[in-house]
């Protein structure tokens, strides 16, 4: 026997160097760094399994396509996230659930772009499981059942498929829609013989449903197929319509990136615990918006109806897609914890396209190694179930089944491997693997057998494996990002010991991951990682020609000189706003004049104040144009943490750089503008809005992350980035003047009236109750309400009865008032609560809390730059239904020069 071994050893300890050289070379390792964290090599490896993985020590786990496994620091990162946040039932309108609701929809963000697509094609629907989606979709798909007038609906699927696949036949059969099965063999042989007649008027919706990724043997079948049977090139059974395509993913993308923008199947289920290890018991659907409005629900749980009636049948189903089909409170948290999964998974290892090649060289060697086992007379030790020889990933994922053979060629039953398997410490997994058909194909198992293992006693998931000798099942073993040459070092160990008794004799190449000698694969062939980079747009015309000027100072006002003339002159031929409009308020030309402007760079933060700015397509340029975020990339504002007001901006446009103060911490500077090769677009949130960012980097994310004492970062809406208003309070859209926003929450500019602050702050400067007086400046007043226009206008309040602004040469729509919320609160010197200032205001206001009018532009002409500046004049115009300041048109508006 030992001479046996001898002679096979050769192979084993050649096996690097005897692959084909002409093949892609493939990574062991994770050799990058990645992230806020680093990446491991093949030579420390080790480290991320002791670090990351402690509790596996003495321990070889090999059932990854059964759950992987979550790291400690996904763990950690998710508990710290629980214990330092407040989340709330998402459906609720309180502050915790708008942070749920808000972090939830981040995550399906991060979903989409995990999967290679965005929002505008696919729409994540949270489900109990990939189970739960494919009885999602065979409940709502738009089935045509069979009839005399019809054929009628068919429901096929590749018999190499999950019982979750074959089970949506019984929802099918309940309809009288026909279900057909299709062996991998007959569809490989109606790819070869093309596509048959077929009538081309026929809409009879058909469903076809098959692996990505056999989770019997791993095999990887064609995602071309998805584009062939939807265009009618291949087709399941010879039935004429239109063929909607499922792909059951959740195997596939537990080791594999999946790219849904080349490959569009109309549904695609998924499991995360396959891919994160955690949480378990959560899935998702993604349908593909053009397929969504197809679906039929019948049901309707919490959250999911717009309107309806307990008495009598009226509902109104959400209008969105995720919101109809999520029945009741989805489990918020465990969506939560996928943000940690996904950050994990890339900060360890730099992304799916290494996991898969790092879990297919372990798959490719296992394979070989194994195939090559034989036993002193030849025989071989195991017999392998695949429908490919592990030449590449793109055919073969990370798993193998086989069956264990004695000398003589018999089946050694499953159940005593796996208990011999135990005694070593390595868990795999045995049986057929919720797959009856592609456990019946390998294994040759009819279906008569299948009943009569039944009728001996045998049931999915027992420890009957032999029954008259014949096999009902089989060994499989998988592997996860996570697993090491170590591990398939000691399964090899444990097949040579148990079969050929020789745990001293025989060769089985060594692990020596960190130099790449003997079997294991080279750490050379780290497979290049390509990042995906952004380019750079240039800058506005009117950017362009404030790069000469002189922007900021020590102190927090704001004179700018300009190169470029000092404003946009207006043909006095123009037609004017007033021409509609009942009259200009009395007295416009005297008292309506700006007194104050501001800026706010980063949002939430404080006011950057000036004299004279430029302004964009978006409002002033650069407000609001970054936000800081929360590690779950979730914005921040000062409701959550007020001590956001203490972050003093200045940008200097000049340098193009804006400096970042705040007391305790040294300055910081950031560029104004994103580096294209570094930059990577990323899927944000605002007022339900979605908008592109980018990260601004490590070094201000550090800075935050030290002033607030938590994990922070600062993005920048992306220069390509385009975020449309919504029209409010019925006002129509202007021929030509679609606003777009930066990261605002309602419009391009707010407007406040210094007479409305006095007013205010007379009566908050009034004795309470209690004879104690509270004291509040009117400038501290004035930047509890945020704006970026103070005027100075007669009266409190005659604000919010303008239709149209001018000032200077730029025009305004004033779009409605600001609805107030408790952020008014807070002392923008301090960031102390006070709740005085909204509860006086609201007992002031007979209606919502408003103070402020919000402002679009109605025309802007960036050819040559504009600006904005303190002293203009603003020429208000009344809203026609306003009596009275009857005016000749001539008065009723004038351009007047800043």
């Amino acid at each position: 026997m030992a001479g046996a071994a001898a002679e096979s050893g050769p192979e084993l300890r050649t096996f690097a160097g005897s692959r084909d050289p002409s093949a892609p070379r493939l990574a062991y390792g994770y050799g990058y760094g990645y992230g806020y964290g680093y990446g491991y090599g093949p030579g420390n490896l080790r480290e991320l399994r002791a670090r990351e993985f402690g509790r596996l020590a003495g321990t070889v786990y090999l059932d990854h396509a059964g759950a992987t496994l979550f790291s400690q620091s996904q763990l950690e990162s998710f508990t710290s996230d629980l214990m330092e946040n407040t989340y709330g039932n998402p459906h609720s309108q309180n502050i915790s659930s708008k942070l749920t609701h808000d972090t939830v929809e981040q995550v399906r963000y991060r979903i989409l772009a995990h999967f290679h697509t965005t929002a505008e094609d696919y729409t994540v629907i949270f489900t109990a499981g990939s189970t739960a989606a494919l009885k999602l979709v065979a409940e709502a798909f738009p089935w045509v059942s069979q009839g005399p007038e019809s054929s009628g609906s068919r429901f096929c699927y590749l018999t190499d498929s999950h019982t979750s696949v074959v089970g949506m036949r019984n929802v099918t059969m309940a309809i009288n829609v026909m279900s057909t099965p299709v062996r991998p063999e007959d569809l490989w042989s109606a790819e070869e013989r093309g596509a048959s007649a077929s009538d081309p008027d026929c809409q009879l919706p058909h469903l076809f449903c098959y692996p990505a990724q056999s989770n019997f043997s791993g095999v990887r079948y064609p995602l071309s197929w998805i584009e062939e049977v939807k265009s009618g090139r291949l087709r399941p059974v010879s039935t004429s319509g239109k063929w909607f395509v499922l792909l059951d993913a959740a195997s596939y993308v537990s080791t594999s990136p999946l790219d849904l923008s080349a490959h569009q199947a109309d549904f695609v289920p998924i499991s995360f615990y396959k891919i994160f290890g955690f949480p378990t018991g959560l899935g998702a659907l993604l349908v593909h918006n053009r397929v969504a409005p197809l679906l039929r629900k019948t049901y309707f749980g919490g959250g999911t109806a717009s309107a309806y009636l307990a008495g009598e049948d009226f509902y109104i189903p959400r209008p969105s897609v995720a919101q109809r089909f999520e029945d009741g409170t989805i489990s918020f948290l465990d969506v939560i914890a996928l943000k940690h999964g996904f950050d994990t998974l890339e900060r360890l290892t730099g992304g799916m396209e290494n996991i898969k090649q790092h879990t297919f060289i372990l798959a490719q060697y296992t394979y070989v190694a194994l195939s090559s086992l034989q036993y002193p007379n030849g025989a071989p030790v195991v017999r392998i179930y695949s429908d490919s020889e592990f030449s590449s990933p793109e055919v073969q994922g990370p798993i193998i089944n086989f069956n264990v053979l004695d000398d003589k060629g018999n089946i050694i039953g499953y159940s005593q491997v796996d208990k011999m398997a135990s005694l070593y410490n390595i868990h795999l997994r045995t049986g057929c693997f919720c797959n009856t058909g592609a456990c019946q194909r390998h294994l040759g198992i009819s279906n008569e057998m299948v009943r009569k293992h039944f009728q001996a006693g045998h049931v999915c998931g027992d420890n009957m494996d032999l029954i008259d000798g014949q096999p009902t099942g089989s060994v499989r073993i998988s592997f996860g990002y996570m697993s090491t040459l170590d591990d398939v070092q000691a399964f090899l160990r444990f097949i040579i010991d148990t079969r050929l008794h020789s745990s001293g004799d025989w060769p089985v190449p060594q692990a020596h991951a960190d130099t790449g000698e003997t079997g294991a694969p080279s750490a050379d062939s780290q497979a290049d990682v390509t990042l995906a980079v952004m380019s750079r747009c240039s800058l506005s015309p009117q950017e362009d020609a404030l790069t000469g000027s002189r922007v900021w100072n020590n102190s927090s006002t704001v004179n700018a000189v300009p190169v470029a003339p000092p404003v946009c002159d207006v043909a006095r031929t123009q037609q004017t706003p007033s021409e509609k409009a009942a009259g200009v308020l009395e007295g416009a030309l005297g008292p309506h004049v700006v007194t104050n402007l501001y800026l706010y760079p980063i949002k939430s933060c404080a006011a950057f104040e000036v004299t004279r700015w430029p302004v964009g397509n978006q409002g002033l340029l650069y407000d609001r144009s970054w936000m800081v975020v929360n590690h779950n990339g979730v914005c921040l504002s000062q409701k959550q943490e007020p001590r956001l007001c203490l972050i003093q901006p200045f940008i200097d446009l000049q340098q193009r750089i804006m400096v970042i103060k705040a007391k305790g911490m040294e300055p910081i500077e950031m560029p104004l503008e994103e580096n294209s090769e570094r930059t990577q677009i990323r899927q944000s949130r605002v007022c339900a809005d979605r908008v592109s960012t980018y990260d601004c980097g490590e070094k201000i994310s550090s800075w935050l992350s030290t002033f607030f004492g938590r994990r922070c970062h600062l993005i920048k809406q992306s220069s390509n980035s385009q975020r449309n208003a919504k029209k409010k309070h019925g006002k129509d859209e202007l021929p030509g003047t679609m606003a777009t926003l930066s990261l605002v929450n309602e419009a391009q500019y707010l407007l406040i009236n210094t007479s409305s602050i006095l007013e205010l702050h007379q009566q908050l400067n009034t004795s309470d109750e209690n004879g104690k007086e509270e004291l509040f400046s009117v400038k501290d007043l004035s930047l509890r309400f945020r704006a970026n226009i103070i005027v100075n206008g007669k009266r409190a309040f005659e604000e919010e009865k303008w239709d149209e602004i001018s000032i200077g040469s730029l025009r305004f729509q004033v779009l409605g008032p600001c609805h107030r919320c408790q952020m008014i609160c807070i002392d923008q010197q301090t960031g102390q609560r006070n709740q005085h200032v909204f509860q006086k205001l609201s007992e002031s206001r007979e209606t919502k809390v408003n103070f402020g009018m919000y402002l679009m532009h109605t025309s802007l002409d960036l050819s040559s730059p504009c600006f904005l500046s303190v002293g203009s004049q603003v020429l208000p115009v009344l809203k026609e239904n306003v009596e009275g300041h009857d005016l000749p048109a001539s008065e009723k508006h004038q351009d007047v020069t800043s």
